[in-house]
């Protein structure tokens, strides 16, 4: 990979004002692409990488569905396969890097797809757009239910609050809505929280891989820790129990477009846009390493028959480790994460939301493209995306398996909105205008490791997760991403066909051509 004009990585290189040449320069690129500057462009490079990086949060992801990783694989799975998952989502974010930094717009990756598709850009550019919606609700919604478990088995350790479904919801609209008044606020607080996010997720990885490696008195073997497949699934194939256990690490690591989403607000955007989506995925692949090992290696005894009354099995680790004291501060790190990741995939999903609205894709799009006069925030378009994640997250109520039908969700509707203007990239061959940061000769080969991933996980995660199978343990993801993309292809076909041309220009005097 390449840049015009490469500057130093260190977060300190990157808070440094910009001048009103660099500001401009972010400006008319926007012009050229057909929009003129709406939203307050105040974020630095770093700050734009610790959206992303906050979104993709090894103490949520990692956490969050360490439990089905230990049925779906165990020790081995989480181990192995979560540096191959890495190696293959990096391909991914390298090739979407490359084309933000050509087209750094807040509407990222459907708008890549209408200037790349060429016939049929409309079509390609709707159902990108639609897929990346759907994702980035189910994001939000995953996060904050998982936020909202570890509260709640933090509360019934410390007040018996019991571990239910009806406590997790009531405590998942208070994150939700947290999360919604904070991004209201403007940009500069998210700003704000998001680099105290970057700092609270490494040193908290440190505490508590410390902690769960030097206090407890056993630990398991390396036998245990990179050699034990457990498969609880009721299937008889361990390769596809194996296959089933990569969910974990691809659901963490998902949302760093939102690097691309906030370009419109950061500088010198064309290079910093690139660097955030790339340098969250590494960094994350390094720390959620540390992170499995440690707590894998902290398992005391493991046995699958055994419910942890917590309801979280990463909080029966932490309890069976350290004790209830020191638990409860490992929860605390683990819930403080787990919020600045709900935030920022808020804040991401709500600029995503904004630009198509703004080019009158989604229902009721006037009302969710206005922005606040006095932050510059897309209030409505945040409101949109907190209540989405709610409904999303509600049928947890009844069905013990809707949550991890909602990370599958996120998993595919981002992916496949991550794919398809990668693959319109590769179509378009030497077409393609690069931008400042690019991969050179290497365009291809990861492009095409993207593609072939992307296409792999997108069946392999709507595959049955339980044998025999049931009403009560049936993956719903197929059926919740048919009902999504059936709505957007129905309006499609009955109305938005004959209106909907694509991205939308609003300075005809500096525009290019619409696609």
């Amino acid at each position: 990979m390449s840049s015009d004009h490469p500057a130093a990585d260190h977060p300190a290189a990157q808070v440094l004002p910009a001048t009103t040449a660099d500001v401009s320069t972010d400006e008319q690129r926007l012009r050229e692409l057909g929009y003129t500057q709406e939203l307050a462009r105040s974020l630095s490079g770093f700050s734009n990488f610790a959206v992303s990086f906050s979104i993709v949060s090894i103490l949520s992801g990692c956490l969050t569905l360490y439990g089905y990783g230990m049925t779906t694989g165990g020790p081995v799975l989480i181990t192995w396969g979560w540096p191959l998952v890495g190696a293959m989502t990096l391909c991914v974010g390298l090739a979407m890097a490359e084309i933000c930094s050509s087209y750094p717009t807040a509407g990222g990756l459907y708008f890549w797809a209408a200037k790349l598709a060429g016939r049929n850009a409309p079509a390609f550019s709707w159902i990108t757009g639609w897929c990346n919606f759907m994702g980035g609700v189910a994001v939000t919604a995953s996060v904050d239910y998982g936020a909202a478990t570890f509260t709640n088995a933090l509360l019934d350790l410390r007040f018996g609050y019991a571990a239910s479904p009806v406590h997790t919801v009531e405590i998942f609209a208070v994150i939700l809505l947290l999360h919604g008044l904070l991004n209201s606020f403007g940009v500069r607080l998210v700003a704000v929280l998001n680099t105290v996010s970057v700092w609270w997720h490494l040193v908290g990885v440190l505490l508590i891989v410390g902690a769960l490696a030097v206090l407890p008195h056993h630990h398991s073997s390396a036998g245990f820790v990179f050699g034990h497949f457990v498969n609880e699934t009721g299937f008889h194939n361990p390769l596809y129990v194996a296959l089933l256990g990569l969910l974990l690490a691809q659901y963490t690591l998902t949302g760093y477009d939102a690097s691309a989403h906030m370009t419109e607000e950061t500088r010198d955007a064309a290079r910093s846009g690139p660097r955030g989506i790339v340098n969250s995925i590494a960094i994350s692949l390094v720390a959620g390493w540390i992170l499995l090992l440690g707590l894998t290696f902290a398992i005391r005894y493991y046995d699958p028959e055994v419910n942890t009354p917590t309801q979280v099995p990463p909080a029966q680790i932490f309890l069976d480790a350290l004790g209830t004291s020191g638990a409860e501060l490992l929860l605390i790190i683990v819930i403080g994460a787990q919020f600045f990741c709900g935030m920022a995939s808020v804040t991401a999903n709500s600029r995503m939301v904004y630009a198509f609205s703004r080019d009158g894709a989604l229902p009721g799009a006037k009302l969710w493209h206005r922005i606040d006069p006095r932050t510059q925030t897309p209030n409505n378009a945040i409101w949109l995306g907190t209540g989405g994640a709610f409904l999303l997250g509600l049928p947890a109520l009844w069905n013990s398996t809707a949550f991890a039908a909602v990370t599958s969700v996120s998993v595919i509707g981002l992916y496949l909105a991550y794919v398809i203007p990668v693959y319109l990239r590769l179509r378009l061959g030497d077409g393609f205008e690069r931008g400042p940061w690019h991969l050179g000769r290497w365009s291809r080969p990861i492009g095409i490791v993207a593609v072939g991933w992307t296409a792999l996980i997108t069946v392999l995660f709507m595959l049955p997760t339980k044998y025999p199978i049931t009403v009560g343990n049936f993956n719903y993801t197929a059926v919740a991403i048919a009902v999504v993309l059936g709505f957007s292809g129905i309006w499609w076909l009955a109305s938005a066909r004959h209106w909907f041309t694509g991205p939308r220009i609003q300075d005809a005097a500096t525009s290019q051509e619409q696609p």
